[in-house]
């Protein structure tokens, strides 16, 4: 009997024993993947084609190689048009190329008789037709060039080709004095302290009411209209100053505004300029009397020096004032016109002299 419960015992325990082990391995293992049903996987994967696509076929070496010749060749032609355009825009005028590609556009309209062959008309048709696409794009490259034209002409040039009315049949003898504004009849100069301020030179009260009497003065200037305006209206009270032309009546060349005197709708041969800076911002420098810029000297007397100058050339009328002007070239004009006034007064006394001892 006690071998039977031995026997028992051995069997549990080897039992025990085994399902411990069990439970230990199974413990150790990784944890499963979740189980994914395969509809879920059949709506994310496109259906399989029992023929799959063919690669695309590459292109020949034929192909890519005509391919770049003809990309390149539109490359090139593009850019030697614009080239020749460039070039042409800065060597001709537009009426220049209007002239030298006449017969290219004429050539667009190349025509046959009616007794022509039939090959002749055929001829005619393809040279015409492989002439009409340079001919628009020439006129159109003119029609272009002269609508850029005038659009910088309104900027660059003055606004009428005549910037003075006509003047009155009984002052047709009457010489134009036009003076400059700025470093001429005034100076502008900022401080910090107190801003801008505008000084007038000192004589040009009495400059210009003694010269209102003998010239017809206008003043000609770089400045806006908007400044020119209430300066002019403050400086001269008297209104001496006929005529006021401000940056919109200049000429815009590289940058700089410059006086043309041709369109004051005077005669050149009765213009006077007078400025500081007169040889370099008019284009009639035959015209131009330069004095001294002003910048704020108290003791400036140039413009009081030159009253006795110009009061002579408004009385005695020189056919042409251009060679008077020439003949002070270089030289201080008040100093040397007293000089020269000088040697007329005593050649004249030299003449009445020997008049007197031939009477006697």
């Amino acid at each position: 009997m006690s071998a039977i419960v031995r026997s028992k015992s051995r069997i549990f325990s080897i039992i025990s024993r085994s399902n411990r082990r069990f439970s230990s391995s199974v413990t150790t293992e990784p944890p499963k993947e979740p189980i994914i049903s395969s509809s879920s996987l059949l709506k994310d994967q496109p259906p399989p084609s029992q023929n799959p696509p063919l690669p695309p076929p590459e292109s020949s070496g034929a192909e890519k190689k005509s391919w770049s010749f003809l990309k390149y060749s539109v490359i090139a032609a593009v850019t030697g048009g614009v080239a020749t355009a460039g070039y042409a825009t800065y060597a001709y005028t537009t009426d220049e190329i209007e002239d030298k590609t006449k017969s290219l556009r004429e050539s667009a309209k190349y025509a046959v008789g009616d007794d022509a062959s039939v090959l002749d008309k055929f001829q005619a048709l393809l040279y015409s037709s492989a002439m009409t696409v340079p001919a628009k794009l020439v006129e159109f490259y003119i029609e272009l060039r002269r609508l850029t034209e005038d659009q910088v002409r309104g900027f660059s040039e003055p606004t009428s080709d005549k910037l003075l009315p006509d003047l009155h049949p009984l002052e047709q003898h009457v010489f134009t004095l036009v003076l400059d504004l700025s470093e001429t009849l005034i100076y502008s100069d900022w401080k910090r302290d107190r801003g801008w301020r505008t000084f007038k030179r000192p004589g040009v009260d009495a400059f210009l009411e003694h010269l209102a009497q003998y010239f017809e003065i206008v003043v000609y200037s770089d400045q806006l209209s908007m400044y020119v305006d209430p300066v002019i209206e403050r400086l001269d009270p008297k209104h001496c100053i006929r005529y006021r032309l401000s940056r919109g009546d200049t000429r815009y060349v590289d940058g700089k505004h410059f006086r043309d005197l041709s369109k004051l709708n005077r005669d050149p041969s009765k213009i006077i300029y007078l400025s500081g800076h007169a040889l370099e911002c008019s284009l009639q420098p035959e015209n131009c009397l330069e004095i001294k810029p002003w910048k704020g000297e108290a003791d400036d007397t140039v413009l009081l020096d030159l009253i006795p100058f110009l009061e002579y050339v408004a009385k005695h009328r020189p056919a042409d004032i251009r060679t008077v002007l020439a003949s002070y070239q270089g030289r201080d004009i008040p100093k040397e016109f007293v000089e020269r006034s000088k040697e007329h007064q005593r050649r004249m006394q030299e003449q009445k002299q020997h008049g007197r001892l031939w009477r006697c």
